[in-house]
């Protein structure tokens, strides 16, 4: 899912977007004086934080910042860093008066800080990650949400485009190569994809402008935009890439999981956890295949219920999906749907097709506007059965769309957009929306969504299943030295995944250490409403809205405040 984000993301989107710096001079509560009470404080931090992140602004729907990038210069990295690291001080310094929820506020404030401060810090991601740079570079905001007429949002696109060959300049100084292979695939496809999108998509969406001049003055900036992409993808690619060096190793890998998501479990036993799940998710499967595909093996059995495919694709699949998964919700009564706003259901851009599926939801800031499920076709260089394979099975798409939509990402943010928290509202963590999105579809399954089908429930199983791979290949990437080619074998024969789908996977697990968010994020959310609901199913929505009511903060931060401890116990 992407939200341009502090909030969650597909690949590194949640933590990165918002990294790249700006001109300190830009940010103007860096000098200010101390805040007489903490909304001043809150006040001031956003003034300094916007400018610094426009990217993130534009996506929050603040206008303002159209057509502006961050500074990816060492200078610019620098200065966000040393931001930051004031923000974190100075908050835990504060010493007025303040009530409990301000007391959370800066809690979650501080945790913002420090899991973003750590990518800046701890990871060599800005010297050889394309992914700490392609979120932030997606202009798809102007194409894709009407914010304003068709005029105004060209405008703003040509501004981006007139500015993306001095940011692919600064991009191109500051990747080392050579990269990890896998590095290279992700950019050459990211940067290039953008070069192909500004010519056709982007065209596209401003034909109706009838402006000539301004149609000359977007064809000369994407002229030079997409030169400046295409040299960057093909200076990505201008040296092989190399087997490993995409490891983050142990102790960073455990610091990334602490700062981000609060979570100081040791790598041992979070792996143990996730061999657990991946264990009890296996045997429900085998119980599942016996009774749908008898005598068959376990792959025979996922096979066959990815045979059955919607005839006329994918995308007009999700769209009959949806208005029977929400109806389903209101049935069953399982969660307050605040609002009327609906998703539309859309084929991926060329340039983000490294996930099969992702929404793109407006920021707070944003007013009547639409969100868009995307789901992406096969890469076209993969042979004919491993483009068939890659399309997924009506049941294993419909949990996608539980997951994406009704009632994953889509009513999380309906929530989140209503926070009584300007941070609910805009940093959503990368645990608690992926976490919150996969833990729904196991629970509508409880629930009783497909009635005890065994097809749907072995639907509900391969994305857990898809999940725990993720979970671990995560760890064992990144400190157990784990290779690709073991991350995609685990992929396909312990979580039956088809082979394009363990390929895209195996890679993404390099380029974005913390896909594990999700199962661990998942099995989090399961204690903590185990534990608040005593196991009372009558309760569930109680503890869905009051879970939800605090936007996005680590799931340790929620368990504290739900079960009144002053420390979270036993998160897992």
């Amino acid at each position: 899912m992407t939200r341009k984000f502090a909030r969650v993301g597909a690949a590194l989107a949640a933590s990165l977007l918002v990294l790249a710096g700006c001109n300190a001079s830009d940010n103007k509560s860096a000098s200010a004086p101390a805040a007489k009470n903490w909304t001043e404080f809150r006040d001031n931090f956003l003034k300094g934080y916007f400018p610094l992140n426009p990217n993130f602004a534009v996506y929050q729907g603040k206008h303002e910042f159209d057509g502006q990038l961050p500074d990816w210069s060492p200078e610019g990295l620098e200065k966000q860093a040393a931001f930051l690291e004031k923000t974190i001080a100075d908050a835990k310094a504060f010493d007025g008066e303040m009530t409990n929820a301000e007391k959370f506020e800066r809690d979650y404030l501080i945790k913002v800080a420090e899991g973003q401060l750590f990518f800046l810090r701890d990871t060599d991601f800005a010297a050889k990650n394309p992914a700490f740079y392609t979120g932030a570079l997606d202009p798809n905001v102007y194409i894709a949400r009407p914010y304003a007429d068709a005029t105004t949002r060209m405008k703003a696109f040509i501004a981006y485009a007139e500015k993306v060959p001095a940011a692919a300049a600064q991009i191109k100084a500051n990747l080392k190569l050579p990269l990890p292979a896998t590095f290279v695939k992700y950019g050459t496809a990211g940067f290039g994809g953008f070069a192909d999108y500004y010519k056709g998509d982007a065209k596209a969406a401003f034909a109706e402008v009838k402006d000539e001049a301004l149609q000359k003055q977007f064809d000369e900036a994407v002229a030079k935009a997409g030169a400046a992409m295409t040299d960057l993808a093909n200076y990505v690619g201008s040296k092989p890439g190399t087997a490993d060096g995409y490891a983050l190793g142990a102790d960073r890998f455990a610091k990334m999981i602490l700062t981000n998501e609060g979570v100081d479990t040791s790598l041992a036993e979070l792996e143990a956890v996730g061999q657990a799940d991946l264990k009890r998710n296996q045997d429900a499967l085998k119980a599942a295949c016996a009774t749908y595909a008898a005598g068959k093996t376990i792959a025979e059995c996922m096979a066959k219920m990815n045979a059955d495919k919607p005839a006329d694709g994918p995308v007009a699949e999700a769209r009959r999906q949806l208005p029977v998964l929400r109806a389903f919700l209101v049935e069953k009564d399982l969660v307050t749907i605040p609002g009327t706003e609906q998703a539309l259901v859309e084929e991926s851009p060329p340039y983000n097709r490294q996930n099969s599926a992702y929404i793109d939801i407006p920021g707070p800031y944003e007013k009547g506007l639409p969100s868009v499920y995307y789901i992406s076709p096969p890469d076209p260089a993969w042979d004919q059965a491993t483009r068939d394979g890659f399309v997924p099975g009506r049941k294993d798409l419909m949990f996608t769309s539980v997951h994406e939509v009704w009632p994953g990402h889509f009513l999380n943010f309906l929530h989140s957009n209503r926070s009584e928290s300007i941070f609910g509202k805009l940093f959503v963590g990368y645990a608690f929306a992926e976490g919150w999105a996969h833990y729904t579809e196991e629970m509508m399954w409880d629930a009783g969504l497909g009635a005890g089908d065994p097809e749907t429930h072995i639907g509900q199983l391969s994305n857990a299943l898809l999940r725990d791979c993720r979970y671990l290949s995560a760890i064992g990437l990144h400190t157990k030295g784990m290779t690709v080619a073991e991350s995609e074998k685990l992929f396909r024969e312990q979580c039956y995944q088809d082979a394009g789908n363990a390929q895209q996977q195996a890679a993404r697990g390099t380029y974005d250490p913390a896909y594990l968010n999700y199962t661990m994020g998942k099995l989090m959310i399961r204690k903590l409403r185990d534990d608040w609901t005593k196991g009372d199913k009558t309760k569930w929505k109680a503890f869905h809205d009051q879970f939800l009511s605090y936007g996005g903060p680590p799931i340790p931060m929620v368990r504290a405040a739900m079960m009144k401890e002053d420390a979270p116990k036993a998160v897992f």
